[in-house]
């Protein structure tokens, strides 16, 4: 007995909306869209006051890493009594240095057992010394990884510390203002609080001029060291914190 045209015309509509499925499933299994966070595994190297904590933390949020800031982790271990935490306790305590092994393992520790480090991180701080460089290589290298990218924050000298010697400090939230390019309201005082704002005691010209002298010393090697390797690449710092991102970004999401 023929089939009557409206069961033909059912089957036709259920064949079709079989291939839709069927393509639509496709679809969704195929292959997505590479984020950008993918696998980030980067440094970012600059003076005091060029804006490395500006930068790191929208790193860490926009690209879904983990921020490793090596003086951060250091403190914490120690508080929270960990056997690296003891051992680097001891040292310090005894007015030494604490080892690169240390300093290693703590970073290896993070990514072993930080769940926000399961996409790649942004290190703050380390390495400063070429051997510390070699280290952090051979560490990432039995994990089967490798670094993306080396970022610095180029800043002239002169314009850093006139930075820095206007900055003004809320202590109670952290929050940060200066003389010039950033005046509070009213002078010396919290916007939002009306609490006194203070002036950091090592944000003085011949603090800074020091400290930035042991950090060009530390970091030229470092920097060469990572240039011969390709991975190096330099922002203009003084460019406004939004430019300065954008530029970030971009040797992010286009690097090989």
């Amino acid at each position: 007995m023929p089939a009557s045209p409206e069961i033909e015309y059912l089957k036709t509509l259920v064949s079709q909306l079989n291939e839709k499925i069927a393509a639509l499933e496709a679809k969704s299994k195929g292959p997505a869209t590479p984020s950008p966070a993918k696998q980030l595994r980067t440094i970012l190297i600059g003076p005091p006051g060029a804006g490395k904590g500006t930068q790191a933390p929208r790193i860490r949020d926009d690209f879904c890493v983990c921020h490793l800031a090596t003086g951060d982790m250091l403190r914490d271990q120690v508080e929270k009594k960990t056997p690296l935490g003891v051992e680097a306790k001891k040292i310090m305590d005894a007015g030494g240095l604490v080892s690169d092994d240390i300093m290693v393992n703590m970073i290896k520790e993070q990514l072993e057992n930080n769940k926000h480090c399961k996409n790649g991180f942004v290190l703050d701080g380390f390495p400063r010394t070429v051997p510390q460089a070699q280290k952090l290589d051979g560490m990432l290298s039995a994990r089967g990884e490798k670094l993306d990218s080396v970022v610095q924050l180029l800043i002239d000298d002169q314009l850093l510390i006139s930075r820095i010697t206007g900055r003004l400090i809320h202590p109670a939230s952290g929050r940060s203002y200066h003389k010039t390019f950033h005046p509070p309201k009213k002078a010396g005082v919290d916007d939002i609080t009306g609490e006194p704002l203070i002036q950091r005691s090592d944000d003085n010209a011949e603090t800074l001029t020091r400290r930035l002298k042991t950090y060009h010393t530390q970091t030229g090697p470092v920097v060469d060291y990572y240039k011969a390797k390709g991975l190096w690449h330099g922002i203009d710092a003084a460019q406004s914190p939004k430019v300065v991102w954008d530029n970030l970004r971009s040797v992010f999401t286009t690097r090989k």
